[in-house]
């Protein structure tokens, strides 16, 4: 059977107990977590912009790291994980521009910090670096997939906005651009 791709963009968060579901994303400075219970066999991704941000009325957004990581481990446990079983790869926070602050330095430590702080295993992934990535994530199996993507900045953010422009199957088409 062919796979079903959902792609999660900035400010989503999706889970699925679906066997035949690949959440997919692509990142460059943001983080996706994938939480998975392996007994409930469901799991779930979300993708966030920025760490927590200081007051209520900024913190409530999916933009923001404390909101979609609550509410990814909320949404998990409404649908029958149970928080002690849960596993969690991070992926993204990457540095793709000297000129920039560190953003991705900053997303990567709060979302370590958040798992450290929630007790949350914390048992795999990708963080840091100077590549973009796509990521792939099955759901009930907790299986995850990392492709490094040469683009710059620019490109990169241009793809973590969107949803991919047009899927074939299992197989999603990327351009890459050519090294020198």
């Amino acid at each position: 059977m062919v796979d079903q791709l959902i792609h999660v963009i900035q400010g989503e968060c999706r889970t699925s107990a679906d066997p035949d579901v690949v959440l997919t994303t692509t990142l460059g400075s943001c983080i996706a977590a994938c939480m998975h219970d392996p007994v409930a066999r469901l799991g779930g991704m979300n993708h966030f912009l920025l760490p927590e941000e200081e007051g209520a009325e900024q913190s409530v957004s999916m933009r923001y790291g404390a909101y979609a990581m609550e509410l990814l481990v909320n949404g998990l446990m409404r649908a029958g994980a149970r928080r002690d079983r849960l596993e969690t790869k991070l992926f993204g926070g990457g540095h793709l521009s000297n000129s920039l602050t560190d953003i991705g330095e900053k997303n990567a430590a709060f979302a370590e910090q958040f798992l450290a702080r929630e007790g949350l295993r914390l048992v795999g992934g990708s963080l840091r670096g100077r590549q973009a990535r796509r990521i792939q994530f099955w759901p009930v199996s907790g299986r995850a997939r990392q492709l490094a993507l040469p683009i710059g900045l620019e490109a990169a953010l241009h793809l973590q906005e969107r949803r991919p422009a047009r899927v074939h199957g299992s197989v999603e088409l990327f351009a890459q651009s050519k090294s020198s």
